[in-house]
């Protein structure tokens, strides 16, 4: 039986994420979820060349209790590309499922394979996927059922994406199998396994969950960049003690 850790024993230090390779699917639920955690790696990657890609279960309609969703699905879209585009990334695609009632289940498995075949990534970037957003304790706030589902869904699809008997109305469709994916490497995680240097990208992750400024409106009554960068800037910071000091966004690396 494994004894439990010792609070007061200082955790061991996080290698960095991989480099080596081209081409990122990012798969999360809704716009911001990306720029709440990922998206200073997120900026250091696109700037070393490497392509990312944006696929969102949700358009986020159900996040703003002041506007119905029907206005508040295209208004949250446009901030969602608009945001991405700080961090470099061009591509963004919405699967269309409804905000807040999404299901972990066949659909979405194939359909975040679909995304993974279509775009071929080395390595997948998804969203915390455990009930919970506690410390190493344990405990901690409970997680929403979207991210879940998206989390858990996303971790499965980087395998059925390889298999051709599973989903085969996909090559139907005209996408073969891809079984390049190498890494799922989980944002907002409490057990990472490896850390990207936040520094270089800092600046554009805060204006890039900055442009979500209906969302941010609604959320807060501080000032909006006082509560970026004191959000983003603050886990940042907490991250440095594992990894020699230096700000920090974590991952749960998966190999595959």
């Amino acid at each position: 039986m494994t004894e439990p850790r010792d609070p007061q024993t200082p955790l061991p230090p996080l290698p960095e994420m991989p480099t080596d390779w081209k081409r990122a699917l990012a798969v999360v639920a809704h716009p911001d979820d990306l720029e709440y955690g990922a998206a200073a790696a997120i900026a250091q990657w696109t700037d070393g060349g490497r392509e990312v890609v944006y696929v969102l279960a949700t358009r986020g309609e159900a996040g703003i209790d002041t506007v119905a969703p029907a206005e508040c699905a295209p208004l949250r879209e446009a901030e969602q590309r608009a945001s991405a585009a700080v961090v470099g990334v061009s591509a963004v695609e919405f699967l269309d499922y409804r905000d807040g009632v999404v299901e972990y289940g066949l659909d979405l498995r194939r359909d975040i394979a679909a995304a993974i075949r279509r775009h071929r990534p080395e390595l997948v970037v998804t969203m915390n996927h455990r009930d919970t957003w506690g410390g190493q304790a344990g405990g901690g706030f409970w997680n929403t059922p979207d991210h879940k589902a998206v989390g858990r869904a996303t971790l499965d699809a980087a395998a059925d994406a390889g298999n051709r008997w599973i989903f085969p109305e996909l090559a139907e469709q005209g996408l073969e199998p891809w079984n390049g994916v190498r890494w799922v490497a989980v944002s907002g995680t409490t057990t990472p396994t490896h850390a990207v240097d936040a520094g270089p990208g800092m600046e554009r992750a805060v204006k890039s969950l900055m442009e979500h400024k209906a969302y941010i409106e609604v959320l807060t009554d501080q000032d909006p960049e006082e509560y970026v960068r004191g959000f983003l800037g603050g886990y940042a910071e907490q991250a440095a003690a594992r990894f020699g000091g230096r700000p920090a966004v974590l991952f749960e690396v998966f190999p595959r």
